[in-house]
């Protein structure tokens, strides 16, 4: 069935949206309050400007763990060294055109070309910044959209636009709410939406909320913005809807809701019992940091004598009069403490920042890679594969179709095969690739010897697979065919000179076709030799 939107203007239907995406924002608003307040920041009633104060927790750890769990997000989904993808060919398209090995072996020399054209373009972005600003939207808040255009990655949280999902959990609808300065906007614009009588000079001095209205067409999206209820000129736009610009995103996946709920929400019990832990254990300090004297009123020392002494003063007076204040709390600060502990340690494995998956070094191998991946993937309860479904491979597909785009990859032939981007756990195959093809010929060296193996392996195939697992470019690199076939016949040449001297000097065995025939005999003479030793 397909959706209808109602009929309205952008402004009109974000209003109608916002109804629905309000109490999940509420909720992004508390999860952020006690992790990262200024993420997620709650607003004046009845005003879109920004509460100018921002709350202080008594406790670090929801901030830390934030940070700690998006950071390792980061690293898993966007690693800095290690490809994090494949292009990998269809089998069956491939047996379909009965395409020998060679040609398999040049096509993912060819992949592999492209996949290092799009790893550049990412490591020179400022993506990684930007992804990095959307995992914590989606942890705390659990919802973001991001823009990828040729300009970089653009990041909207919940709080700027509002959307609507079909039953599979498919975007359908996307509208952005922006504030600019009239000045941004076309002259032309301006001209035209000055002739309406409910706006003056002095509306469109100020700034004009601009509203991109994003819509499902079947397989297409289609886009425009809108300022005064009037399409904007030269802003309408069309896209597949695997390649689309806009990503919408969501942590967790509920059935029928078009927002997802952020992880913080599912610990912020134990966050809101350790801020309470914690206020209290200050202020208990504070109190019994504090001291008071009391001075017997029937005694013969005097108060006022007492306060106004120096240090080190002698005064007349009676020591029993004299007694200390204290407030007697530290039985209690203690039950206080285990609590907070326990706490601690919860919140410390739910947001991975214990040293077993603890990464201090700015780069991490494929095999920790590897490690913290299936680290994230049995703690957080596959988040890790539906983030690898959900943004990694939306993104890489706008990569990819924008490096297309301007020329810089050709466009992959899918009409002759079959090509798809494997993301996730098995998208960290290439460096698997090579384990496992050195694993093999090492084994295969051990159990059957050197020369068996080469009788067996193809090592001119081997070592381009192995360039291709590694990420090298073989050419001017590993020695074709034909150059090793003439190295080796000029060392024949010179191995033949050194044995006759003089007497090499036009000789029909240094000519190359003479010199064959001569192997050739020599070889049949071995083989005559042999037998007659065996008989």
């Amino acid at each position: 069935m397909e959706y209808e939107s109602p009929v309205g203007t952008a402004a009109s239907l974000y209003e109608q949206y916002a109804t629905e995406r309000s109490s999940y924002l509420r909720e992004g608003q508390e999860s952020s309050k006690y992790t990262l307040p200024y993420l997620i920041p709650e607003t004046a009633a009845g005003s879109g400007s920004r509460r100018t104060k921002i709350k202080t927790n008594y406790q670090g750890i929801g901030a830390a763990g934030t940070n700690s769990l998006a950071a390792k997000l980061l690293t898993g989904l966007f690693p800095t060294n290690v490809p994090f993808f494949k292009l990998v060919l269809d089998k069956i398209k491939i047996a379909q055109e009965e395409a020998g090995a060679e040609a398999i072996t040049e096509i993912d020399k060819a992949l592999r070309k492209v996949e290092n054209a799009l790893m550049r373009e990412i490591e020179v972005s400022t993506d990684r910044v930007a992804m990095f600003e959307a995992l914590k939207h989606l942890v705390v808040g659990g919802n973001v959209l991001l823009y990828l255009t040729e300009e970089g990655l653009q990041v909207y949280p919940l709080e700027k636009y509002v959307c609507k999902r079909d039953a599979t959990g498919n975007t359908i609808e996307i509208i952005i709410k922006e504030t600019i300065s009239a000045k941004a906007l076309p002259p032309a614009f301006l001209e035209n939406i000055k002739q309406k009588a409910e706006y003056t000079e002095k509306t469109l001095e100020e700034e004009l909320d601009i509203y991109t209205h994003v819509k499902r067409d079947g397989d297409y999206f289609n886009y425009h913005q809108e300022c005064k209820n009037e399409i904007i000129p030269n802003t309408e736009g069309r896209a597949k809807k695997d390649v689309s610009p806009f990503i919408n995103l969501r942590f967790t996946r509920l059935s029928g809701e078009s927002y997802g709920r952020g992880y913080v929400e599912e610990y912020r019990g134990d966050l809101i019992s350790l801020e309470g832990l914690m206020k209290a254990i200050i202020e208990n300090a504070a109190a019994s940091a504090r001291t008071v004297f009391l001075v017997n009123p029937n005694g013969t020392t005097r108060a006022s004598t007492l306060a106004k002494a120096p240090n080190g003063a002698i005064r007349e007076g009676n020591a029993q009069d004299i007694s200390v204040m204290q407030v007697g709390k530290g039985q209690d600060l203690q039950v206080s403490f285990q609590a907070i502990q326990r706490i601690e340690q919860r919140l410390q494995y739910a947001f991975l920042m214990a040293k077993a998956v603890q990464r201090d070094a700015e780069r991490v191998t494929s095999t920790e890679l590897k490690i913290l991946t299936q680290e994230l993937e049995s703690t957080l309860g596959g988040i890790y594969s539906i983030l690898s479904s959900e943004l990694q491979l939306p993104y890489l597909r706008r990569r990819m179709h924008l490096l297309v785009k301007s020329g810089r990859v050709p466009k992959l032939p899918d009409d002759i095969v079959g090509i798809s981007i494997v993301t996730g756990l098995q998208g960290l195959g290439r460096g698997q690739d090579k384990e496992k093809l050195l694993e093999f010929i090492t084994v295969m060296a051990q159990a059957l010897g050197a020369d068996v193996m080469r009788q067996y392996v193809n090592l001119d195939e081997a070592i381009k697979r192995l360039a291709t697992s590694i990420g090298i470019e073989t050419e001017n690199l590993v020695k074709s065919e034909e150059e090793i076939a003439a190295e080796q016949q000029q060392m024949q040449q010179q191995e033949l000179i050194r044995s006759l001297g003089s007497a090499a000097v036009g000789s029909p065995l240094l000519d190359p076709k003479k010199q064959a025939e001569a192997g050739l005999i020599n070889q049949e003479v071995t083989a005559n030799a042999n037998q007659e030793g065996q008989i």
